[in-house]
């Protein structure tokens, strides 16, 4: 049985490595989302970083109005610029990342000891902006603060009076958790490596050999169907964890050379956690595979293989993009669910949580069973005559 299952995995391998096109995108695939996150990052972080370094640019509409404001924004690193005649045009235009507005009556309120209208412009939507949102406001509430305890200091009151508690903040974040939020879209990769890593070979060796009318022939040898699904099962495994391995050491890579610095984060993954990663992962490898040949088996044509495959992976991958935005708290019962739960795991690898024995096991088992079962169904639609037409 064992021979018989190893002649038709290897002539399925052969087969797969002989179309160089289809090898060429399997190979590139994997690597996309590794290489995405590496430009995104780096662009994104470069920017931040240079913004963070240089002069803070802050164009300023009524200068006049506030000379003492004025000054003292010069005195802590901003560049004062004259204010554009339309300041929220130019910022909705991304010509201008902030614009401070003080208006006439500025000085009538500070000089009367009531709080000063002070007015900034800016887009929260435009990420390239956000540094300079962030030192515009920082600067405004450094300049309120010292003016507050000026006028305190003059009516002969201590400022701690005004402050009624001393707060003392302790982040027990480590790096990886810091990082975790910009980090929370790798299981999404990873589900979908998942199921495109085997995805050409079942289209072709199912909906393709039957569209050639290859398949007939080939279930009239001497082998069991049970042993001709195990074969091709198997020969979609391999490229499916080909296709795992490459995008974990993707991220490796990407990990150790981006410049989260930039974000006030610093990563440190190393061999051990993606191992991990690649153990979580692996029984889904099997459940993909055999649902994808399912779904093969019952199409009754490539093009129609190709379609319905092609969408397989959105949905698993789905709640890895609800994580990205919304990260959950793992609970037992969330382990029950295929995909889900693993993508829920390897969240909490990256971000450097200890894992839960319990939940790996039952997570792992429940995918595993749920993966044999779907192979016991793909054997015995493989057992009906109707296989050769599809439905």
């Amino acid at each position: 049985m064992m021979e018989r299952i190893w002649i038709v995995f290897h002539k399925e391998v052969v087969d797969n490595l002989r179309d160089r096109k289809t090898v060429a995108g399997s190979l590139l695939y994997p690597l996309l989302g590794p290489f995405l996150m590496l430009l995104v990052f780096t662009v994104l972080g470069n920017t931040l970083a240079t913004k963070s370094e240089e002069p803070l640019s802050l164009p300023v509409v009524g200068a006049e109005h506030a000379p003492a404001l004025v000054q003292f924004l010069q005195q802590n690193g901003g560049s004062i610029q004259p204010g554009p005649a339309d300041p929220e045009g130019e910022v909705k235009a991304g010509n201008q990342d902030v614009v401070l507005v003080i208006p006439p009556d500025y000085g009538e309120h500070f000089s009367s000891g009531q709080p000063a209208p002070v007015r900034l412009i800016a887009d929260g939507s435009r990420q390239s902006a956000s540094v300079s949102i962030r030192r515009a406001k920082g600067l405004l509430s450094q300049y309120s603060a010292q003016i507050g305890r000026l006028r305190l200091l003059v009516r002969g009151v201590d400022p701690a009076v005004v402050e009624a508690l001393a707060i003392e903040e302790t982040d027990v974040a480590t790096p990886q958790s810091q990082a975790a939020m910009f980090l929370n879209i790798l299981p999404y990769f990873i589900i979908f490596s998942v199921f495109i890593g085997g995805m050409y070979l079942v289209i072709d060796t199912i909906a393709g050999e039957r569209e050639r009318g290859s398949l007939e022939p080939l279930l009239t040898n001497p082998v069991a169907r049970s042993e001709f699904i195990l074969g091709k099962l198997a020969a979609t495994i391999v490229f499916a964890v080909f296709s795992v391995v490459e995008t974990v050491l993707g991220f490796y890579v990407m990990l150790n050379i981006m410049p989260t610095e930039s974000f006030g984060v610093q990563v440190s993954m190393g061999l051990d956690a993606m191992a991990l990663i690649l153990l979580i992962a692996f029984p889904m490898l099997i459940l993909a595979s055999a649902l994808q040949m399912i779904i093969a088996t019952f199409t009754r044509s490539f093009k129609e293989a190709q379609n319905y495959l092609g969408l397989l992976p959105l949905i698993p991958a789905l709640p890895g993009m609800v994580l990205f935005f919304l990260p959950l708290k793992v609970q037992l019962w969330m382990m029950l669910i295929p995909t889900f739960a693993q993508q829920l795991l390897i969240n909490q690898v990256m971000r450097g949580e200890t894992l839960d024995s319990l939940n790996v096991a039952v997570s792992a088992t429940t995918t595993f069973v749920a993966g044999l079962v779907l192979v016991a169904i793909a054997i015995k639609m493989y057992e009906r005559e109707q296989v050769l037409v599809g439905r």
